[in-house]
Formats: C-alpha cells, structure tokens, sequence
C-alpha cells in the first residue's frame, strides 16, 4: 500500500499546481489551456515517478497491446453509451437534434489523436498504476469503486470552484460526475484487468472525452433544461453509466489472475 500513497501523495502534489492556476483564473482555458493538458499529465507522471522509486523500472504499467479487440472495444464502448444516453435525451423532447459543422473524418483522425495524447497522461497513473495496484488488495467491485471515487474527486476542484460544470446546480453537477465516473470505471478496470493494457484506457477515454465533448455536446439543442440531462453533469449519461457498470459487473468473474507486468 505505500506504492499507492506514494503515488496517491505526488498526484496531489502536482495537481494542486495546476488547481491553483485554473481556479484562480476561474476557466480551463487559462493560458491556452496548457494547465488542464499539465494537470491530466500529472497522475502519470507521479505514476511513472512511484515505479521509478520503488522498483527501479517501468514495468506493471500495462504496455503491452493486450489484443485487439479489447482495444477496440475501448474505442467504441463510449460512444454507444454516449449514444443511447443523448438518444434518449432527444426522443424524450429533453433536447433538440442539430447539425456538426466540421469534417468529420478530420474530426475523428486528428481529434482521436490529440485525445490520446491527453488521456494517455491520466492513464498511466489511473489505469496503468492504481487499478493494477488496488487490485493485489481488494476484489474486482473495490477495486472498481475506489478508482472511480479517486478518478471523479481529482476533478472535484475543477467542477466546484472552476468552470468545468454544464452551468446547472454545482452540487448536482457533482453529483452526476461523481455517479458517472464510478459507473464507466467498471469497465475501464474491468478492460485494463482482461487484457493486461493500460492503452484500453487510453483508447476509451480518449474516446469518451471526445465524442461526448467534442460531438454529442455539439449537437444537442438546449431546449431550456437540457444541460441538466446531457454533457457530462447530467443525468443522463449518470444513469447509462449505472448500467455499463452492471454489465461489467456481471462480467467479473471472467478476470483470471492479474496479468503479469509486460516487460
């Protein structure tokens, strides 16, 4: 356990820098955005650190491919939980249906890199160190529950104080966060266990970041009260998370032991 303190105690320290920053601006996009794209690097980096410190090497991050379709599995899953969640939220009349005016063949290839890049640095530390760790210590469910509950309060500060919120209630924004993330990280641990790799997590929450933000968010009309069932801090998303974590769940006993570290 001091492996995780260790790395949980440098996440806080390198993520405070960046908190500081963008809270006191009261926007992400202070100075180009470069203090989120820091912040979403600080976990891996006090990953990689941890490693460094108590084994002298990288390995145990999950660096190996893990098989194919586990990674695209990692790509698609959020975009049909994204789907069914808006899908919902326009046939209920909840939110209108527009149009995406930019290439989309540009916005997938281009934009599905640069969010790898992004969601890399998180991962490391997420995915490619904490649940693997968690995992010598607790069951699956666990081990599921307290990385997502680590994962969602790291955002805390961005929602509460900052401007990383739909603009609704800033509890019930939290609070649909909190839900979400603890919901989606049963598949995220679930994928990262099966196969081994840490680049599951990169894949999907690269696709997650860029699919909700980057598309459904665009494409939906505010209609009045929208934003309290779309974008990440509504309801919406919260519920259909409930049940890819069930499905998941379901699934736990498919985990054999934990892969060993890939050199």
């Amino acid at each position: 356990m001091k492996k995780i303190w260790t790395f949980l105690a440098l996440t806080l320290a390198l993520s405070s820098i960046c908190w500081w920053r963008v809270i006191a601006a009261g926007s992400l996009g202070v100075d180009g955005g470069i203090w989120v794209l820091v912040l979403m690097w600080s976990p891996g980096t006090a990953a990689l650190v941890t490693r460094l410190i108590y084994q002298k090497n990288l390995r145990g991050e999950g660096w190996g491919w893990g098989g194919t379709r586990w990674q695209l599995l990692s790509y698609f899953l959020p975009l049909g939980y994204a789907a069914v969640a808006y899908s919902a939220v326009w046939a209920a009349g909840l939110g209108g249906i527009g149009t995406f005016e930019r290439n989309l063949v540009s916005f997938i290839l281009l934009g599905s890199l640069t969010s790898c890049f992004s969601a890399l640095g998180e991962e490391l530390g997420w995915r490619g160190f904490l649940v693997p760790e968690l995992a010598k210590h607790y069951n699956f469910t666990r081990t599921a529950v307290i990385s997502g509950l680590i994962w969602a309060f790291w955002h805390s500060p961005l929602i509460l104080f900052a401007d990383y919120n739909a603009g609704t209630s800033t509890l019930y924004s939290l609070a649909c966060f909190v839900v979400m993330v603890v919901g989606i990280s049963f598949a995220f641990a679930w994928l990262r266990l099966r196969s081994g790799s840490v680049w599951t997590g990169m894949f999907m929450h690269a696709s997650h970041n860029l699919w909700i933000q980057g598309f459904f968010d665009g494409v939906t009309i505010d209609t009045g009260k929208t934003l309290w069932y779309t974008t990440e801090f509504g309801a919406a998303l919260a519920i259909v998370a409930v049940i890819v974590a069930y499905v998941f769940w379901r699934r736990r006993d498919q985990l054999g032991p934990l892969p060993a570290p890939a050199p």
